[in-house]
């Protein structure tokens, strides 16, 4: 297992790069071009700063989160084609600075939802908290505004130039089916595998978070079946799992134990956190200790440990704990616990299986 932890960049994120070489075991950041949007070609130039940034701290670029998908791909219209070629291009710089893994997802309109990103928790700690009723009857212009008042920093996903599109892109998926999306799902993945293989990259999905239809919008990836109909897709080892723990953990139904061991070979990416889900549906983010919220991490970490994971993983969200003022659900302190009590757990199976507690 290779950690790794989540930055924003030099002026978009509170943790520096100092601090995250100070975490044991973690090698490299997982990182993207925030300020260009959807659809654009990475300027060469701004992937460089990148990496001279990191590796000036000893840290790595291997896994990029997230190259974003263009709306328009989605929705497969006829304009899909330039933003496609866009993304083409964008993988062959990557590969050029040695970018091994792509992690994006194919959610309509929003990454991700919450309906409060400072939900205080029993230990006076905060955390990202998401709560159904208010979903059901929200309007998203008003959540999306919300969202962007409650963060000083850019929140991926919620960006505020979506306001200005929201009702056009609302309009554009009226009538849109999940056999709609599946089918333009399959048109990106034809177009850009092939790609990828050639220049050394897997693209990694990422689950839908939550793993369900939000606001009417068709989703897809929220279940073992659909990942296991998205690897059929298009059937080649560039084509990959971000496996999230957090976001496949919001249902309960999802047997995570169980897709470790099924897509043992299609998973370059981990994501490992924790969530405790409420009988009404509501959840909120907790530590990553298995006891805390509703996903078994330890028994996450044990298959990972079971089936020889080497790949990247990172920590994902954490609480807010000790003060520290930071992007919702990306503070320094709580990650840090959450690599620390991973790798503890990673260390205790080394030695359970007679390889020593060396982490590898």
């Amino acid at each position: 297992m290779r950690m790794t932890f989540r930055w924003f960049g030099e002026g978009n994120d509170t943790v520096p790069l100092r601090y995250i070489t100070q975490i044991p075991g973690t090698e490299g950041i997982v990182w993207s071009l925030h300020d260009v949007p959807a659809g654009e070609e990475w300027p060469m130039d701004k992937i460089m700063e990148v990496k001279a940034q990191a590796e000036a701290a000893g840290l790595h670029i291997d896994v990029v989160e997230s190259v974003n998908v263009h709306e328009d791909i989605k929705l497969g219209l006829p304009s899909r084609d330039r933003y496609i070629h866009n993304y083409k291009e964008t993988i062959k710089k990557l590969g050029q600075v040695g970018v091994k893994v792509i992690c994006y997802n194919f959610m309509p309109i929003f990454d991700w939802l919450r309906t409060d990103l400072h939900k205080e928790t029993e230990d006076g700690s905060t955390a990202l908290f998401y709560e159904k009723s208010r979903i059901d009857g929200t309007d998203p212009f008003e959540l999306v505004r919300v969202i962007n008042e409650n963060s000083a920093l850019t929140m991926p996903g919620w960006e505020p130039e979506r306001l200005q599109h929201l009702s056009t892109l609302f309009e554009a998926y009226r009538g849109v089916t999940e056999e709609d999306l599946w089918t333009n799902l399959s048109y990106f993945l034809h177009e850009i595998i092939p790609v990828a293989a050639e220049n050394g990259i897997t693209m990694a999905i990422h689950p839908d978070d939550p793993p369900w239809s939000i606001f009417g919008l068709p989703r897809i990836m929220t279940s073992h079946a659909n990942f296991s109909r998205f690897l059929s897709l298009y059937d080649h080892p560039a084509n990959g799992i971000t496996l999230c723990s957090g976001s496949l953990g919001a249902n309960p139904e999802n047997d995570i134990i169980a897709m470790i061991h099924d897509f043992k070979d299609r998973i370059p990416f981990a994501h490992i956190r924790n969530v405790r889900v409420f009988d009404n549906g509501d959840f909120i983010e907790t530590s990553h200790r298995s006891q805390d919220g509703t996903v078994d991490i330890a028994g996450i970490m044990k298959a990972y440990h079971d089936i020889g994971y080497t790949g990247y993983a990172r920590p994902d969200h954490g609480r807010h704990i000790w003060d520290e003022k930071c992007r919702p659900g990306y503070g320094l302190y709580d990650r840090a616990l959450g690599i620390m009590h991973l790798w503890g757990l990673w260390d205790a199976y080394r030695y359970e299986a007679g390889q020593g507690g060396q982490a590898k």
